[in-house]
């Protein structure tokens, strides 16, 4: 039979094993390519033919800081997630294998929880009365509450903790086909801890970090739900000024080709990605 499919895949023109790989390639044509073809027609159609809508876009002060805030707010998120995950990822990969299930599973358990419900139980933590600035002014910490949502820092709280995931898969598996015996090389040479996570865990780790990190940050860049409720108007991101264009203002031209802009940086960044860091080590991360 393998030869058949074989000869069939041959007569067609196509390499050997395509014809398995067709029914996702016609989903991904009829459910991305498709969709993103229309969506550039009408970025560049409506109202009318022609490059207004990205005039408009790039032209405007109040457009031009929603994409720097959008950017600022992704990097933030991106970094600050790398430093949070790589202990834990750490963690995970040099503990027993039934301890680390065990923790393994409570930080996937957070994935299985509905965004809307995770958003919300943060704003009734983060919130002038709180339980965060409740229990600070208790211990006697702070005397006045803190500004812990509708900014920046309500923001990345609430993002870090929905990305985490994303981050420590990736680094779990990178950091766990890192040879122990290398580290302990380092330390017989007279290494100190620091040198070592330095000049041997951390580039060794550096595809995880980069797999992991893309996948932070261009979520992040899309990102709705939780920067529309932790963020407030002063904090409004790409995904909530498209959401309003469309639905309130009934500016698809110009929602369009926002959009668009969006997506082309998403793949920009991958294929900046797949240049520096390599396909097979980007994959080989995850």
């Amino acid at each position: 039979m393998q030869g058949s499919s074989f000869r069939r895949s041959s007569v067609a023109g196509l390499p050997a094993g395509s014809g398995s790989a067709l029914p996702a390639l016609l989903l991904v044509g009829l459910f991305f390519i498709v969709p993103v073809v229309a969506l550039l027609l009408r970025s560049i159609t409506d109202p009318e033919p022609g490059l207004q809508n990205y005039a408009a876009l790039f032209g405007s002060g109040t457009y031009v800081r929603v994409f720097l805030n959008t950017f600022l707010v992704a990097g933030v998120v991106t970094a600050v997630t790398i430093l949070v995950a790589f202990p834990v990822a750490w963690m995970l990969a040099i503990m027993p294998p039934a301890m680390g299930s065990i923790v393994f599973g409570i930080i996937i358990l957070s994935m299985w929880t509905n965004l809307l419900t995770r958003t919300y139980a943060w704003m009734v933590l983060l919130q002038r009365t709180g339980v965060i600035n409740r229990a600070l002014m208790g211990l006697g910490i702070i005397h006045a509450p803190l500004p812990l949502i509708n900014n920046l820092a309500g923001v990345t709280i609430g993002m870090v903790y929905i990305m985490l995931p994303f981050m420590v898969l990736p680094l779990v598996g990178t950091l766990r086909a890192i040879d122990p015996m290398t580290l302990r090389a380092a330390a017989l040479c007279g290494a100190s801890p620091f040198e070592a996570f330095r000049r041997i865990l951390l580039p060794l780790s550096l595809p995880g970090i980069a797999a992991g990190g893309l996948m932070v940050f261009v979520m992040s860049l899309g990102y709705f739900v939780t920067p529309a409720l932790l963020g407030g108007t002063s904090n409004m991101m790409l995904a909530e000024m498209i959401a309003q264009t469309v639905q309130s203002l009934l500016n698809w031209g110009l929602g369009s080709a926002a959009a668009f802009v969006l997506l082309v940086v998403t793949m920009a960044l991958y294929a900046i990605q797949l240049r520096l860091v390599g396909a097979r080590r980007t994959g080989g991360g995850i």
